[in-house]
């Protein structure tokens, strides 16, 4: 090979250097860690990004609000165990999403919201920059980690740590404040180059001790009433198989949380949701795999509880132990690696749940099952929720791979009860802190992430919060089908104001067509009154594949208030007594 001429030499080094800046590395370092989607609202300074995102292959999904855009971030980490990413503007829009990054660290996704922010000489000195704010301080309360990248040369490292963050150990939110001065810095692009990173095993085994599996092993075989409580960590998990042979080899009833139906089948011989309040009562060895004794298990108290339960728990977060009851057997490890070792060093028959327990709720659940199937029987008019759920239901009973997303308070408890599911991962809801508002961005995310049909069941009410995102599942054409339970207010409608004529706080429009305003935007509009209807229009939404939305015009008077958790109303003095103001 010939080497370089004098002058070819001297020419090689007049050339300019190749250049890259922050934007270009922020795409690179995404790319390089598998990131294939972005969820967002663009404007000040991200915009580019966006741009440039999508110009190198990453799908990027534009939202109208952008909480709305991290609840779809937080439902996509959900679903694939890899970090979903939120991108948002500054100050306003950073806040914004900061309601579903608390969420999402609430509820153990794993998420990372990418935030550009105003110049930090002018928000320190505060200067009353654009959009001013200090987004790292504002967000390190409510998320697992909050970072900043100060120099374009950070760029790939503090990428790499913030996804690194959010799967690793017990999932969560993370914060990624890039300033908009590093995202138009330039540097040399060899050097650039050099500054990436691809994670290696971001999310690592966590085996739990020997002895501590065989402590728990020791307190199961030695149970009268034992039972499993399933957790949405457990769903997460993908141990499918694994908490399926151990649920089976040992006989012992299980109840699943709502986001962990469908691990295994509503239907199995084994599962006693159906006769949940007895077996919370009566159980006295409690396995928590992936579930934390928090409000939506009553925090493990009487009455709820026996007394006397001993609990087993299965969590990769070793703090979570005793945080509400005293844990007899912790077991510390991801669940997977926990479960395998259960099934390995539990001899044949060591754990056996007793005849007379496994009868017991099996008479319970049927007698309970018989009593849901008459009311679902009845079909009043006006409809009622149990009849449009019940069409909603035997609709996608026989549509397995669809998702379903599930938000309100009546529309919630009424369809967890209802709508039986059958595979994993395939339900999801207002979760740990019972947020209203997740309905369209989980149902875009489950969309885009599967690629399969997704049906939301909204509370009229909750649909609020989020509705104007049907302008996104249009401009998408995504295969979602919206169902409205429309009572025309918060709870239920049939409320009033005694003292003037302004509706009620909890009145809503009780003439909404929410069917004509998603018409609006190009998607299918349907109307119904009746079950028959219900399934006629889901029936053919589905078959169509396109976006479409059921209004079900509910009985204005169906539903309580606060739903099945109105306990958690204060009591003060009644409305009854409460005098007018005078005008």
């Amino acid at each position: 090979m010939t080497a370089p001429s004098p002058l070819e030499t001297a020419a090689n080094a007049d050339a300019p250097a190749e250049l890259t800046d922050g934007y270009h590395l922020v795409v690179d370092a995404l790319k390089m860690n598998d990131v294939d989607t972005i969820y967002g609202v663009v404007g000040i300074p991200i915009t580019d990004l966006a741009r440039l995102a999508q110009a190198q292959g990453i799908r990027y999904v534009g939202f109208r609000h952008e909480s709305n855009a991290g609840h779809a971030a937080a439902a996509a980490g959900y679903l694939t165990k890899k970090a979903g990413i939120c991108l948002t503007v500054s100050a306003p829009g950073f806040l914004n999403g900061l309601v579903a990054l608390a969420n999402a660290t609430t509820n153990c996704f794993p998420m990372v919201q990418i935030s550009g922010s105003s110049e930090r000489h002018l928000v320190d000195l505060k200067q009353g920059d654009y959009e001013e704010m200090d987004q790292l301080a504002a967000a390190q309360p409510f998320c697992k980690a909050a970072y900043r990248i100060s120099r374009v040369e950070d760029i790939g490292r503090g990428i790499a740590r913030a996804l690194r963050t959010a799967v690793s150990g017990r999932p969560g939110g993370v914060y990624l404040d890039i300033p908009a001065a590093v995202l138009g810095s330039i540097m040399d692009a060899e050097e650039g180059a050099k500054t990436l990173s691809r994670l290696v095993d971001p999310a690592p085994r966590q085996l739990p001790a020997p002895e501590s599996v065989d402590r728990a092993i020791e307190l199961l075989a030695g149970a009268q009433r034992p039972l499993i409580v399933l957790g949405k960590g457990a769903a997460y998990a993908q141990a499918d198989s694994q908490i399926r042979e151990f649920v089976e080899s040992t006989g012992i009833p299980y109840v699943p949380m709502s986001m962990a139906k469908g691990l295994l089948p509503d239907d199995h011989p084994q599962s006693a949701a159906t006769a949940r309040s007895l077996a919370l009562k009566k159980a006295d060895v409690v396995m928590l795999v992936g579930a934390r004794l928090n409000w939506l298990l009553a925090h493990g108290e009487a009455p709820q509880w026996n007394p006397d339960a001993k609990f087993v728990q299965v969590d990769i977060e070793a703090k979570e132990m005793d945080s509400n009851q005293p844990i007899a057997a912790p077991l510390v490890g991801d669940i997977e690696s926990v479960v395998e070792a259960l099934i390995e060093r539990t001899k044949p028959g060591q754990i056996a749940a007793p005849a007379a327990w496994r009868e017991e709720l099996g008479a319970r659940s049927a007698q309970n099952v018989a009593k849901m199937a008459e009311r679902l029987k009845a079909d009043p008019h006006p409809m009622q929720f149990m009849g449009a759920l019940k069409a909603v239901r035997d609709v996608i009973r026989e549509r397995p791979e669809v998702y379903l997303v599930n938000e309100g308070a009546n529309a919630l408890d009424i369809a967890r009860n209802v709508i039986d599911m059958h595979v994993p991962r395939h339900r999801l809801d207002s979760g740990t802190w019972g947020v209203m508002g997740i309905g369209m961005g989980y149902a875009i995310a489950a969309a885009v992430e599967s690629g399969q049909p997704v049906v939301a069941v909204e509370g009229d009410s909750a649909f609020g919060f989020s509705g104007m995102e049907i302008e996104t599942i249009c401009r998408y054409k995504l295969p979602v089908v919206t169902v409205i339970m429309n009572n025309g207010g918060v709870y239920r409608g049939d409320d009033v104001n005694p003292y003037d004529d302004a509706p009620s706080p909890t009145t809503l429009m009780s003439a909404a067509r929410h069917d004509v305003m998603f018409e609006a935007f190009g998607g299918k509009g349907y109307r119904a009154t009746t079950p028959a209807e219900v399934t006629a229009a889901l029936t053919e939404a589905l078959a169509w594949g396109g976006p479409a939305l059921i209004d079900c015009v509910i009985d204005p008077s169906a539903g309580t208030e606060s739903g099945h958790i109105a306990h958690l109303n204060p009591k003060g003095i009644t409305v009854g007594n409460i005098t007018p103001a005078k005008k």
